[in-house]
């Protein structure tokens, strides 16, 4: 009799927690359940796999890009039966690497980028560096937080011009132009209408982030969802629950998502 009613009380233990973790994962609320903003970032800097995505212009595919990151590139050169090292995430920082291309409109004339980005462990960044090439122009961006610069670099036909910009002037159009062009385009810029242009710091988009669950091929499969706008335009992106970027919706009908997304 009791092995009988201790078996009854396991299997109804069993029960129970299934019940509960499967209202968990498709329960009310359309399985939309708001989420911290640094659990999805956390998720992103430490994915174990890279993020090949395929570009896309209207509907066209245009190109593709990669996202990894550091905690990523080490797990890809370790024995895949032997565990991962101790305190692999526990390092001094995480870095991401971001590099692809897509087309504007021409086969012959594709944008390239490869770009860079540093982490301290408690994951604010520290460097960045972007470089961007089009044809016989290419723009070279390098930034470091303690210096609060942007020192920016453009080579274009074989001429090329170097300007060190603060962050506090990241915030003010008029003499973001001024460090590019120059003081003699001063009655140029007094008949545009600079003020209307947002700055830095009342542009900078709110995130907000989300569990959902989205389908991939003919599978729903639960997602982190992170959502902005940026003048007045949205931004969407699907983040796998193991951090791996899964699509990307960006202003002017250009999107990016792995390619299993549009499998039927």
């Amino acid at each position: 009799m009791t092995a009988r009613l201790t078996f009854v009380l396991i299997a109804a233990f069993w029960v129970t927690m299934n019940v509960l973790l499967w209202r968990t994962e498709f329960g009310s609320h359309g399985g939309d359940t708001p989420v911290p903003l640094a659990l999805v970032w956390r998720k992103i800097l430490t994915a174990p796999d890279a993020s090949s995505l395929s570009v896309f212009q209207n509907g066209q595919r245009t190109g593709y890009c990669e996202f990894s990151t550091s905690v990523g590139q080490e797990m890809a050169t370790l024995d895949a039966d032997a565990p991962p090292p101790e305190g692999l995430v526990a390092r001094a920082g995480y870095q991401i690497h971001l590099a692809g291309n897509f087309s504007l409109g021409d086969v012959t004339n594709r944008l390239k980028f490869d770009g860079r980005a540093s982490f301290l462990n408690t994951r604010q960044w520290r460097e960045l560096s972007l470089k961007i090439t089009l044809r016989s122009a290419v723009i070279e961006l390098h930034s470091l937080a303690t210096n609060e610069t942007v020192h920016v670099k453009i080579t274009n036909a074989g001429e090329a011009m170097a300007r060190e910009v603060k962050f506090s002037e990241l915030q003010n159009p008029e003499a973001l132009i001024r460090a590019f062009v120059g003081d003699f385009a001063g009655g140029l810029l007094a008949n545009l209408e600079l003020s209307a242009l947002p700055s830095a710091a009342s542009a900078a988009p709110t995130w907000t982030a989300r569990r959902t669950r989205v389908r991939i091929g003919t599978e729903p499969v639960p997602v982190y969802q992170l959502e902005t706008r940026l003048l007045d335009q949205p931004i969407v992106v699907d983040v796998s629950t193991l951090g791996e970027i899964l699509f990307v919706q960006l202003p002017g009908h250009l999107s990016a998502r792995i390619d299993e997304w549009s499998r039927p």
